[in-house]
């Protein structure tokens, strides 16, 4: 059974600990997806995203290179429309089970900012095929997400 696991807090290193885990699946041979949320510029067309490829795919479906919170108040709204884009794409590469590996990065961000419900989370989760492993990145994490993990990794800042 494929397992749900969470890397949130306050703490830097949440998306490298989730791809450190994109790199361990691929080299055994996992088909992995990375879906980026709230990102700004994150992981874009570069030479090293295009080496990951096949193993590893990467999408993102915001537009602006600018963080969503940067963003001023007009621009917010269509970048709202691009990211429930992409959440709906995550609906669907969990549906049809064609990753062995999704990787949500930031997608905890998206119910802070009140982009989805929690409820649309635990759908698209709840809807995951047997085999398929989920990892979930963010800074705040509510208690009903929680429930539903396997393996949670409080990532916390020190210094």
């Amino acid at each position: 059974m494929g397992k749900i696991q969470i890397f949130a807090g306050k703490g830097q290193g949440k998306s490298s600990a989730a791809l450190g885990k994109a790199i361990l699946a691929a080299v055994s041979g996992k088909r992995v997806a990375i879906i980026q949320f709230l990102k700004g510029n994150g992981l874009r067309e570069s030479q090293f995203q295009r080496r990951l490829e096949p193993e590893i795919q990467v999408f993102r479906f915001e537009k602006s290179d600018c963080t969503f919170q940067d963003l001023p108040e007009e621009k917010r709204a269509e970048e709202v429309r691009n990211i429930r884009n992409g959440f709906n794409f995550a609906r669907k590469v969990l549906a049809t089970g064609e990753y062995d590996l999704l990787i949500l990065d930031e997608v905890l961000g998206l119910i802070e900012n009140g982009i989805v419900e929690e409820e649309e989370l635990k759908n698209i989760l709840e809807m995951r095929k047997p085999q398929a492993d989920i990892i979930l990145t963010g800074t705040s994490l509510s208690e009903g997400i929680a429930a539903m993990a396997d393996c949670i990794s409080n990532v916390e800042l020190i210094r």
